[in-house]
């Protein structure tokens, strides 16, 4: 990603000028550090956050973010490097009093960043939900889309009414790259935003946010950040303690499909993967699943089980 785009931001400038001048860094080196800001940069400004505003929370969402998109753990090893780097910046030259990524870790190579939920975990969730409060309704079909479809959490904001093909249980996603995908969608999810219709038809909805599915009370596009926001609240309120994010849904949805023996490429096209590799990293099986599969289909244990001698 570029960092042109910010080059004007004030901050951006200092930034330049102290990896320049006062580290020495050369000119591929220092790129190679402003690369990595620029999709910060753009992460941030996605949920309306300053870099001077953003919490370790948002930063840890960030990472997370990374990871949904396809890029490498190494790669998202190097980023967190230079975010802490920029963060340490803006706290010797003052801006900043505490630095949000003091505890922001890089992922370890090969590990998964994202939790999973259970099953009950998400109807705990679901049914921490108040649906007499106004924007109940619109939190839990929030939810039926996040996990039932595998959205991510940017698809979920930008889905629109007129994409919504209920008869054929069908919704129309624009994912990364600016490509088009089908995605099955629920009948339960397709009721529960049919809720959430009637109360978004109370809204004073603002010009040019008609078509937009999830809106905040001022009858706005939902924010990222606030989405994030109400997924944390919610979890909170059902008691889980687990660090969870938009994206915990989307892996949980994956996770669920392949455990219970749906074909990894099919989950591939759901979530609009390029790569099956990047598939891969969001799943991952259970190892007593594991086992009781190969127990269940390798020819040494069928034969086993009938009293062969497989020799």
């Amino acid at each position: 990603m570029n960092i042109d785009p910010y080059r004007s931001d004030p901050l951006v400038k200092e930034y330049i000028q102290y990896l320049s001048i006062e580290r020495g860094l050369s000119d591929n080196t220092r790129d190679a550090y402003l690369e990595d800001l620029a999709k910060l940069l753009s992460y941030l400004k996605d949920a309306h956050i300053s870099p001077l505003e953003a919490k370790l929370e948002h930063l840890q969402d960030f990472v997370i973010d990374l990871s949904d998109v396809g890029v490498c753990m190494r790669s998202v090893a190097r980023i967190v490097s230079g975010v802490k780097a920029f963060y340490r910046f803006l706290l010797i030259t003052d801006k900043l009093q505490i630095d949000p990524t003091e505890l922001l870790d890089a992922p370890q190579i090969g590990k998964h960043l994202p939790t999973v939920l259970t099953v009950e975990e998400i109807n705990s969730i679901e049914a921490a939900i108040d649906l007499s409060e106004p924007m109940g309704h619109r939190n839990k079909a929030m939810i039926e889309v996040l996990y039932g479809c595998g959205l991510r959490v940017s698809e979920m904001l930008g889905l629109e009414i007129s994409s919504i093909f209920e008869e054929e249980q069908y919704i129309s996603v624009i994912g990364k790259g600016n490509k088009q995908r089908l995605v099955p969608i629920s009948p339960p999810a397709l009721k529960q935003i049919g809720y959430w219709m009637q109360q978004r038809a109370k809204l004073d909805i603002k010009r040019g946010n008609e078509d937009f599915l999830f809106l905040n009370r001022r009858g706005s596009q939902l924010s990222r950040v606030m989405a994030f926001n109400i997924i944390k609240d919610l979890a909170a309120k059902a008691g889980i303690e687990k660090n969870i994010s938009p994206h915990t849904f989307r892996h949980s949805f994956a996770t669920h499909l392949l455990e219970g023996g749906a074909n990894l490429r099919d989950i591939q096209e759901m979530l609009g993967h390029r790569s099956i590799l990047t598939t891969e990293i969001y799943t991952h099986l259970d190892i007593n699943l594991l086992r009781d599969n190969i127990m269940q289909f390798h020819p040494f244990f069928q034969h086993k089980a009938k009293g062969k001698n497989t020799l």
